[in-house]
């Protein structure tokens, strides 16, 4: 009888852990931390950022969870604090997805989408309206982390 209570304390004791190790393994997923690097600047609402690497991140906000938070690599520097909109895509992959418009003649191109692996639903950066219609008219692909980029196959500004 002795040995039933240790081999059941012990299988308990291995599911609490087995338990506790699955929760810590996850607990950045809430707020879909990503680390991005732009070999060139790309534009966000309100300013362009120079090639480098970043952070995106879903701010802590219990009643908005449409803001996004971009630092520098190291969390040290905050540079934007963006308001977006929920935004739908039909296939999901296991890797961060990316749309930008591009407007060519120089010019940086746009950050549209930003999807978190494994997600269907993403955050819609928001411009302001004359920009968005002007954008609608710019080429817009999609890029996941791993893969060659992907031109929507749809009229240029139905993004994917």
């Amino acid at each position: 009888m002795r040995k039933i209570n240790k081999s059941a304390l012990i299988a308990g004791l291995m599911i609490a852990f087995a338990l506790m190790f699955e929760l810590a393994a996850h607990a950045d997923e809430s707020d879909q931390s990503t680390t991005l690097t732009f070999n060139q600047p790309i534009q966000i609402p309100g300013q362009v950022l120079p090639a480098g690497t970043y952070l995106f991140i879903l701010a802590a906000n219990d009643s908005d969870r449409n803001i996004v938070q971009i630092f520098n690599s190291d969390k040290t520097a905050l540079y934007a604090t963006i308001q977006t909109i929920p935004t739908e895509r039909q296939d999901v992959t296991g890797d961060t997805a990316l749309a930008f418009a591009e407007r060519g003649d120089g010019k940086p191109e746009v950050l549209l989408k930003w999807f978190y692996p494994g997600e269907t639903t993403g955050n819609e950066f928001v411009y302001p309206k004359q920009e968005e219609k002007a954008l609608a008219q710019d080429t817009q692909q999609t890029v996941v982390a791993n893969q060659p980029a992907v031109p929507n196959s749809d009229n240029p500004g139905a993004g994917n």
